[in-house]
């Protein structure tokens, strides 16, 4: 199923947040009012504003905090992409050049700190305090989940616990964040909130352990084979790997990783041990499994055209080919 019919239900809504959107980032400033331009430009899926609709609707009526607890969501996701362009020297993002390849580091880092403020303040103006909190939350794990990582890198020495730990922070934090958000601008049910907090966070591992998945496959998905190797990330695929591996296999391994990640052929020999070792559809049972207790929990809230369509963005999120 296709985004654009997922989206069916809220494309009013999401035709307005365009306009809401655009207006949360302008400035005064030519230099900046130009790079925001061009940000928007090419923005993406616009899948974690889908969330907040739909899981607001899901839990009630949308009305101005839903477009707000939006933008807030879009803002701070923004902000944390033109940041990690910076960090990863990376000079594209969806086939576009980067903000930091067109205009340098320390304009990228800035811009960034300005759409973070943008954010915090458009929820001060509304009032939209409990919303506040959600997101700054998420920024809080986002940022110990990426520092996390980088520690464990090191080391190479992350267990399946700390590697949950790791996305949970890092990437599964944003997804809860906009279902929770989306909730808590339609409702006060504590319960209903809490349950969309868990419902995100659950899809949010399963999203990344799909993006794990890509780094081993056989289909293009537009991102390198062996690109987590190379930047010496401990995917769900190598730690099963490495945890079923007998010594002189885990040592091999582990070599290649910390002392040949730039090496092609050594990197497809890991790929190759890796797709051999059960490590692929260990971690893809783990991703159904977590996007079957995702699907337990929508099935709580009352049946309607929104709670399909949240159901399909699902299967679209852990099903994707890219």
């Amino acid at each position: 199923m296709s985004l654009d019919t997922i989206k069916k239900p809220i494309d009013q809504e999401l035709t307005k947040f365009e306009q809401h959107f655009k207006q949360s980032m302008r400035s005064s400033v030519p230099l900046l009012d130009k790079i925001t331009y061009y940000i928007v430009r090419r923005k993406g899926k616009q899948v974690r504003p889908m969330f907040v609709f739909l899981a607001a609707k899901v839990c009630g009526e949308i009305g101005e905090p839903t477009f707000v607890a939006a933008s807030l969501i879009e803002l701070l996701h923004t902000a944390t992409l033109v940041h990690d362009d910076v960090v990863d020297d990376s000079m594209e993002r969806r086939s576009f050049f980067s903000v930091n390849a067109l205009w340098k580091n320390k304009i990228a880092v800035l811009v960034g700190d300005f759409l973070l403020s943008q954010g915090l303040l458009l929820a001060v103006r509304n009032k939209q305090f409990r919303v506040l909190e959600i997101v700054s939350n998420a920024v809080k794990a986002m940022s110990e989940g990426e520092l996390l990582q980088i520690e464990k890198a090191r080391r190479l020495d992350i267990k399946e616990e700390i590697y949950y730990e790791i996305i949970r922070q890092k990437t599964a934090s944003l997804i809860s964040s906009a279902c929770e958000a989306g909730a808590a601008s339609t409702t006060t049910d504590d319960d209903a909130i809490e349950r969309m907090r868990i419902f995100g966070e659950k899809i949010g591992l399963a999203f990344q352990i799909k993006d794990d998945l890509f780094d081993f496959g056989t289909d293009d998905v537009g991102k390198p084979l062996g690109i987590d190797i190379k930047e010496k990330k401990m995917t769900l695929p190598l730690i099963y790997t490495l945890a079923h591996a007998d010594r002189a296999t885990r040592r091999h391994i582990l070599n290649i990783v910390k002392n040949h990640s730039e090496e092609r052929e050594k990197v497809d020999e890991v790929i190759h041990l890796v797709r051999n070792s059960g490590g692929l559809e260990y971690a893809q049972e783990a991703m159904f499994r977590y996007r079957d207790e995702a699907f337990a929990l929508l099935e709580k809230a009352p049946d309607s055209e929104y709670r399909t369509a949240l159901r399909d963005l699902v299967s679209f999120v852990t099903d994707r080919t890219k």
